[in-house]
């Protein structure tokens, strides 16, 4: 690895003597999408200090922190009020926030040509990989630099890399880790998290290794972003990687070398490439170049403090989806009439089974004669539908037998979803349903002459509606998942927290963002722009409910109008455990909507269902679970 001097950072003994001279210092200060890196360097272009973090849409409090950092490293406990700065502001986040403080900006591009021309001449070709952007400059001598970037594709980006460590079950560091393991490639098309996420569970399930699906994801990578930015350009050394991705994935750099065929000798890779945008802004700081503000420290960090997040403009924000904790409270006990029945089991009772096998979980759910549900799995597949349903039941075996029934008896059995036909064969079930039906059964269990069943589970959606308890019209999605659950999901991770306590939040925020109908790919830049205008975490999270329902409505289902799903709405699927989504869509139609307390197992309740209607009607024998 080749580490240019100017990177080396000065020891605090060192950077103290510098201050005690009265050097000016130059900040350059990135804010991405997802993280705030900061930069010090001294007259001499030398880093004397920085930062990197993940800012979790708190850029105000994130800020704070890292110029607090800055001035410890920089000059110990003093605070900051001799020591002056020239600071220059970048990143998709960062306009917005230069606004507020009445500092310069740069775009992130012409940030990071500055810091190759000053520091690295000697580079043919700069590749960037960040958090949702993917960048390429080529320089030639007495040629304007040029630059190529992503345009609305994800993928080929740190996001789609943090994606497939969520699939994998692994954090992205250990991604790194698996790569180095790898004996084989498969291919993987990285242009869509959607269409990836197909790819790889489909890895999962023939058992490819985790570490071979790690490097195939890396050599995916390293196509797209060669494909789409080179396009018929040579790609030359001396080769300069940047990015967090390249700064701590060491194995994505020996996936484009490879692809590329050089060697690291053919590339110059800095001490710390996440730091190149701030770098930049950094050495650009300079008020002879750009006319910048001459401050000290502890002036920077107290007009951060005062402007905080910055105002909005809140009469462009949508209405809160409940007015307070009290009405949200009322609202969950409303709801309560809605559970599905339950009971305990006894001994000698016929039972009826209802398994939903979907692409990633597998369902189970048993109802005794009254329709009432005695037992209840939910299981991840790991890629094996098989495996799952067999997991599956000996966990029921075991749990019944601990309640003393060591011989139950399954009177009727029914599959749905997508293994349906698998599980049917394998284990003689009696009946096996479509997905469709088998929600609608549960749904109409739940609510007599219901007009439209909507069910949204993590990557797809269906839309059922109904006349006099007879279905007249169907819909599912096809390739978009911006109105399914991991839309959620992945933006709730994106910003560091767990969907659980994303969606919590939402239902107390005051002041909803209007985000849009939007794929998850073009949701980036309203959330960039929420961010920017001042937006909290919770309004922000509000907004993706709001965002899950207008695209699921108007974007897969193309409504005109939302009367056209009638007034008697019941919801179902994971995603409607989220109880911002369900207010959403009350808010949105205006209708009061039903939900169970389970409203992840409402297919393979609704199979269960048709197991016990449909027993008389069955060909085979009664079974026992022993």
């Amino acid at each position: 690895m080749a580490v240019s001097k100017k990177d080396v950072l000065l020891p605090h003994c060192l950077i103290r003597l510098l201050n005690k001279n009265n050097m000016a210092y130059r900040l350059g200060i990135d804010i991405g999408s997802t993280t705030l890196k900061a930069a010090l360097l001294d007259e001499g272009n030398r880093l004397v200090a920085w930062d990197y973090r993940r800012h979790q849409a708190d850029v105000c409090g994130t800020g704070l922190r890292v110029l607090k950092s800055l001035r410890e490293k920089a000059i110990g406990d003093a605070d900051g009020g001799k020591v002056e700065v020239n600071v220059t502001v970048t990143g998709s986040v960062g306009m917005g926030v230069a606004e507020r403080l009445g500092l310069p900006f740069v775009q992130e591009v012409v940030a990071s040509v500055k810091t190759i021309e000053v520091l690295y001449p000697a580079v043919k070709t700069f590749v960037d990989i960040g958090g949702e952007d993917s960048k390429m400059i080529f320089f030639r001598a007495g040629a304007v630099p040029d630059i190529r970037m992503n345009g609305s594709c994800a993928g080929g980006t740190g996001a789609f890399i943090d994606q497939t460590a969520t699939l994998l079950g692994v954090d992205t560091g250990a991604l790194d880790t698996l790569a180095s393991e790898s004996e084989t490639l498969y291919p993987i098309a990285s242009r869509c998290g959607v269409f990836s996420k197909t790819d790889i569970q489909n890895l999962i399930a023939r058992k490819v290794s985790k570490a071979d699906i790690a490097a195939s994801v890396f050599h995916s990578v390293a196509e797209q972003v060669v494909g789409s930015l080179a396009r018929g350009q040579d790609i030359e050394p001396k080769i300069f990687f940047c990015g967090g991705p390249f700064a701590y994935l060491p194995h994505l750099r020996k996936a484009f070398l490879g692809l590329l065929k050089m060697e690291e000798t053919d590339t110059i890779i800095p001490q710390q490439p996440q730091l190149i945008p701030a770098m930049g802004c950094a050495l650009l700081s300079d008020k002879r170049a750009i006319n910048a503000e001459v401050l000290t420290l502890k002036m920077l960090i107290e007009r951060w403090s005062q402007t905080g997040t910055g105002t909005s403009d809140y009469s462009l924000r949508l209405p809160p989806l409940f007015r307070d904790e009290y009405e949200y409270n009322q609202w969950v006990k409303r709801k309560e009439q809605y559970r599905l029945p339950t009971a305990e089991v006894k001994e000698g009772e016929p039972l009826y089974l209802g398994v939903d096998s979907g692409s990633t979980t597998t369902k189970i759910v048993l109802v005794n004669r009254d329709k009432a549900v005695v037992y209840t799995d939910y299981i991840r597949n790991e890629g094996d539908s098989f495996q799952a349903f067999s997991t599956g039941l000996c966990r029921m075996r075991d749990v019944l037998a601990e309640k003393g029934l060591h011989k139950v008896e399954i009177a009727s059995s029914c599959a749905t979803g997508y293994g349906e036909s698998l599980l049917k064969t394998a284990f003689s079930l009696d009946f096996g349903i479509v997905e469709t039906m088998a929600h609608f059964g549960g749904a109409s269990e739940v609510m007599r002459d219901v007009e439209f069943v909507l069910d949204i589970g993590g990557q797809d959606m269906k839309a059922i509606w109904s006349e006099h308890g007879v279905i007249k019209r169907i819909e599912i999605n096809e390739a978009c998942s911006s109105g399914c659950g991991s839309f959620l999901e992945t933006f709730a991770r994106q910003m560091g927290y767990d969907v659980g306590e994303f969606a919590r939040m939402s239902c107390t925020a005051q002041h909803p963002c209007d985000l849009g109908t939007r794929c998850t790919v073009f949701m980036n830049s309203k959330v960039k722009q929420a961010m920017r205008e001042g937006a909290d975490v919770a309004d922000i999270a509000a907004g993706f409910s709001y965002s899950v329902v207008k695209n699921c409505l108007y974007k897969v289902l193309k409504l005109k109008d939302v009367s056209q799903i009638g007034r008697r709405i019941a919801v179902q699927g994971g995603t409607m455990r989220n109880h911002s989504v369900v207010r959403a869509l009350e808010r949105l139609t205006g209708v009061d909507v039903v939900f169970t307390d389970y409203p992840e197992l409402m297919g393979a309740y609704g199979a269960a269902i048709y197991a016990l209607n449909n027993n008389n009607n069955k060909k085979g024998n009664d079974y026992a679970i022993r």
